[in-house]
Formats: C-alpha cells, structure tokens, sequence
C-alpha cells in the first residue's frame, strides 16, 4: 500500500461502518449508532481532504467515496423507514432517485460516452438534507427529543430536494445524450 492509497482504504472502511450502524439501529441502539455516524462522517471529511490536499485523488476514490456515501444514507434510510421512523413515502423517493441516477449513469456510460459527472449544487444540498435528516431522526429516537416541526419541516424539504435533484439530473443528462447524438 502507498500514501496515495490512504483516502481510498478510509473510503472502504466507510463502507464496512455500513454493517455495525445498520445493526445499532435495528437493536435501537440509537447513542451508539450516532457514535458511528460521528466516525463515518469525519472520515468522509478526512478522506477528501487528503486526496486534495496531497493529489492522492484517483478514478477509484471517485467512485468509492460517493458509493461509502450512498452506501450508509441508503441502509439508513430503508432501516429508519422500516421502524417507522421516516415515512416510506420518502424512503421510496430517496431509493428511486438514486436507483434511477446510478442506473442513468451506466446506461450514459456504456451507451454514448464516458461519464464524467460531477454532483449539481441541488444535489449536494440534497445529500447534506439527507445526512442532517438521518441524525436529526436517530437523535430524536435516542439520547434527545426534538420538536415534531422540525422533524416533519426536515422530512418534505428533503423530499422535495430529492424529487427536483432527480429531475434535474434526468433533464441535464438526457439533454447531453441527445446532444451527443443518442436517439430515444
């Protein structure tokens, strides 16, 4: 293993803290759980600022860190949606539109050219509302009440970010495939 490699092996040991939170939260071990999250979230943090402070980015990274991301926001939110604690209504929202998205993106890849795609500004906001929705719910189903307003203000803004950051990306990518010559 060399230097370069690090942002990358902290990536995977992202993906692997997906096992212990999903099983903390369905033992209802929200405390905890939240530790891991804490651990998770500044790795994600560390990670990047590695790869960019040292040039240690690689294609590999590109793919590892948003799928460490995807990885822990996905099992979460079908694990809190199966306790009851996101409605599933969102839960189908949040599944649908990444599915679409990653299934979008290899049909781009494999069928016009290769993908070089970078996450819109929506989308960004949209994961931040996802990650903040997530602590705030394990938070509140554990160690500190929060007001209902907040909890329900949180969960249709992270809904709506997820419906337009869906659109967004199908209008954008469908536009640059017709532009490059591919024909429904």
């Amino acid at each position: 293993m060399q230097s370069k490699d690090i942002p990358n092996l902290i990536s995977v040991l992202r993906i692997l803290l997906t096992l212990p939170i999903v099983w903390l939260l369905f033992e209802h071990e929200f405390s905890y759980a939240l530790i891991l999250f804490a651990v998770a979230g500044f790795s994600d943090g560390l990670d990047g600022l590695l790869a960019k402070r040292f040039g240690w980015q690689s294609h590999l990274g590109g793919l590892l860190d948003p799928l460490a991301d995807k990885a822990l926001l996905m099992s979460s939110f079908l694990v809190l949606g199966g306790l009851g604690l996101i409605p599933v209504w969102l839960v189908i929202l949040v599944i649908f539109r990444d599915l679409t998205i990653v299934g979008g993106a290899l049909y781009y890849n494999f069928s016009v050219e290769a993908l070089d795609a970078h996450p819109s500004l929506i989308s960004k906001l949209n994961t931040l509302l996802q990650i903040m929705l997530v602590l705030l719910v394990v938070t509140d189903a554990g160690p500190l009440s929060l007001p209902n307003e907040l909890l329900s203000f949180l969960t249709w803004t992270t809904g709506l970010t997820t419906l337009v950051s869906g659109v967004a990306y199908v209008w954008v990518w469908t536009r640059k495939a017709r532009d490059k010559g591919w024909h429904t």
